[in-house]
This record gives structure tokens, C-alpha cells and sequence, in this order.
């Protein structure tokens, strides 16, 4: 088994803030094994027949366990989970849980009770860059090819049968389970088209069109992606500039691998790994445990900032993203601080393994690696 220190801690910070935590992510994530890994914990696969059963009376299962953790894998397949996990909560306070889905708590009907104060969410993303080489991946452009689900990541040789069969598992187990989407065909092709323009503004109603769908079709379909963590939108960042965009967000793909596949890639050039290179510090920031709200900037003249972390008072972290730092221009960040002078501005790139400092056309710019990017 693989450790992942970086998770396993954040699940402890978790639960010192709530008895509950909820663990989402998309399949294949890794999500049953980092929770059958938690030490001193009870772990229950609830796909299972016998454990439902075993679990058909809360207060009786709830006395009878002598270990201080309880993983629930897959809660959802439960008939009333949230009634679970809340008596677990209230009438066994000292019990920590940890319970496991593909989508987020909101994501299902089953769930009658939001568990408002008993719970804290935790999304596990793709393997993280600072989790490389306990996965063996010394290349970095093997982490963008085969993306960041441990069995493609760890796979000896590229399979791009993984890629279709998970998709095909995706919407038959996560989609058809918890939602109602009954334009398979659509659908599929929708989360095609995402792949194919992740990284990039996404417009609903030219998705539509490109999809066969309508377009409240495609933003209930959208909603769905984002729920069952498939597709991030990153909003705009706007101070109230009249020539910045305000509603149009970027959309983006949850796995760089999928991206690659969806795109015919067997290889990667340096722009394709430039592109897959912001998924990866945009999974960085999203796992990061400040959970920082993370934006982009662009203005009508077509300027644009990769990602923006909005700070106090008007201030807000630029980032720009790089595979090599050679290419970072400086013309986009300085037309950002013409309207926003005040935060740090960060060049993330990929051959960076010391943090630096130096100032680029008046600005002051902190080159980093991805490891470096803390907040």
C-alpha cells in the first residue's frame, strides 16, 4: 500500500473540527484504499449485502463498535444514510467517521440531512505532484499522459481502453445511480467536449449545439458534472472594471490523462504539457488545505491570468502557470495591476525546484515549483 501522508493528515484535521468527514472523489481516485489504510478504524464496504444489513439498526451497530474510527466506503448505497451518520454523530460523539462517495454529500436524495456542523467535506484529487515519487513516477510527463488515477499512473504500459472503460463506468455506477440523465449518448459526448476544451471559456449554449442537447439540458448536465467532481468551472475575478469579463467562466477537465486521451495524444509536445501542466496547479490549489476560492482574470482585449486567489481588502494572488519559466511574459500581469496593485504574483512552472524572487518589468514576481505554492 502506498502511504499518503498529505491525505491521511488532512482527514485527521477533519476530524478535529467535526466527528465526520465526508471523502469524495471521482472513481478510481484511490478514495477505498487511503480509507482502509486509517489506522485503528472499522472499515465497512456498504456495496455489500451483509453489511447493510448489519447496518439496518444504528444504535445496535453504533454499540457494538470497539474500534475509535469507522470508515463507511460507498455510504450512498445505503437506504437512509444521512439518518446514519447523524445518530453516529450525536449519540456517539467520541467516534470518528469517515464516510466515502464518488460525488458530493448534496449530490443524492438519499441524503435528507445536510449533517449542517457534524461534518467537514474532503475532495481527493488526482495524485498530487508532491505525491510523485512514492507512485514510482520519476517523469513528470508521465504524470500528464497517464493523468493522476493511481491504476493508469501505475500501469505498465499505456492503456487507452482504462480511459473508455471508466467512462462507461462512470455514467452507469456515479451518474445513472444518483441522477437522472437519460441522454446517455449526450451526455457522454458533453463530457467529450469538456475534455476537448478544458482549460478553455465555456459557453452552455454552443456546448448545447456541439452536444445535440438543449441548453438547460447541458447546465443541468453541467451541474452534475460538478457535483460528481468530473468537470471544476473557475469563475472570473473582476474588481468592477468595465473592460474585465464578469460571467463567463473556464472549464475544466478533473484528470490531466483524460484530457490527453479525449484528445487523441500518444506523446506530449511543450505546448500540450503547458496546458496539462495549469490542470495539475489547479488540483494543487483545490486540495490545498486553506481551501482557497480560486478565479481567473481576462478583460476584454483578451489579457488573462491564469488563476487569481482573492485576498483582504482588494487584494488578490496572481498565478501564472508555465512549463518553463523562460516563458513567462510579463504583459498580462502588468495590464492585471493597472486595476488590482496590490498581492503576490506567482510564475509556477514546472522547472522551478527553488522558490525565487526577482522583478520583472517593475513587478516583483516570485518564481516557484509547485510544491512551493502555499498559502
Amino acid at each position: 500500500m502506498i502511504a499518503r501522508p498529505f491525505w491521511t493528515d488532512r482527514i485527521e484535521q477533519c476530524w478535529r473540527k467535526a466527528p465526520i468527514v465526508w471523502l469524495s472523489g471521482v472513481r478510481r481516485a484511490g478514495k477505498t484504499t487511503l480509507a482502509a489504510g486509517l489506522a485503528d478504524a472499522l472499515y465497512l464496504n456498504c456495496d455489500l449485502p451483509s453489511v447493510q444489513q448489519r447496518l439496518a439498526d444504528p444504535e445496535a451497530f453504533y454499540r457494538s463498535v470497539t474500534r475509535s474510527r469507522l470508515i463507511l466506503d460507498e455510504v450512498h448505497q445505503l437506504p437512509d444514510p444521512s439518518i446514519l451518520l447523524k445518530i453516529g454523530a450525536d449519540a456517539f460523539p467520541r467516534l470518528k467517521i469517515l464516510a466515502t462517495g464518488s460525488s458530493t454529500l448534496a449530490a443524492t436524495q438519499k441524503f435528507t440531512d445536510t449533517l449542517t456542523g457534524r461534518k467537514r467535506n474532503l475532495h481527493l484529487v488526482p495524485v498530487r505532484h508532491d505525491e510523485l515519487s512514492a507512485f514510482g513516477v520519476a517523469d513528470l510527463r508521465h504524470r500528464l499522459l497517464r493523468g493522476g488515477l493511481p491504476p493508469a499512473l501505475l500501469s505498465q504500459e499505456y492503456d487507452p481502453g482504462f480511459y473508455s472503460e471508466w467512462l462507461d463506468s462512470y455514467y452507469a455506477r456515479d451518474v445513472q445511480e444518483l441522477f437522472r440523465v437519460d441522454k446517455r449518448g449526450g451526455f457522454l459526448k458533453l463530457i467529450e467536449s469538456i475534455l476537448r476544451l478544458s482549460g478553455g471559456q465555456m459557453e452552455a449554449t454552443a456546448l448545447a449545439s456541439l452536444c445535440g442537447l438543449s441548453r438547460p439540458t447541458v447546465v443541468t448536465y453541467l451541474e452534475v458534472l460538478e457535483l460528481t467532481h468530473v468537470a471544476t468551472l473557475v469563475r472570473p475575478f473582476s474588481g468592477g472594471g468595465h473592460r474585465e469579463l464578469v460571467r463567463q467562466p473556464k472549464i475544466y477537465g478533473f484528470d490531466s490523462g483524460f484530457v490527453a486521451y479525449t484528445r487523441g495524444w500518444s506523446d506530449l509536445r511543450p505546448e500540450d504539457c503547458g496546458l496539462l501542466w495549469e490542470h495539475m496547479v489547479l488540483e494543487q490549489l483545490i486540495s490545498d488545505p486553506s481551501e482557497p476560492e480560486v478565479l481567473y482574470w481576462r478583460d476584454k482585449d483578451r489579457h488573462e491570468i491564469d488563476f487569481i486567489i482573492p485576498g483582504a481588502r482588494g487584494s488578490a494572488m496572481a498565478i501564472e502557470c508555465k512549463w518553463n519559466a523562460s516563458g513567462f511574459d510579463p504583459k498580462n500581469l502588468k495590464k492585471f495591476r493597472e486595476l488590482h496593485p496590490t498581492g503576490d504574483n506567482l510564475v509556477v512552472a514546472a522547472n522551478i525546484s527553488e522558490s525565487y524572487t526577482r522583478q520583472v518589468a517593475g513587478l516583483t514576481v516570485t518564481f516557484t515549483g509547485i510544491d512551493g505554492l502555499k498559502f
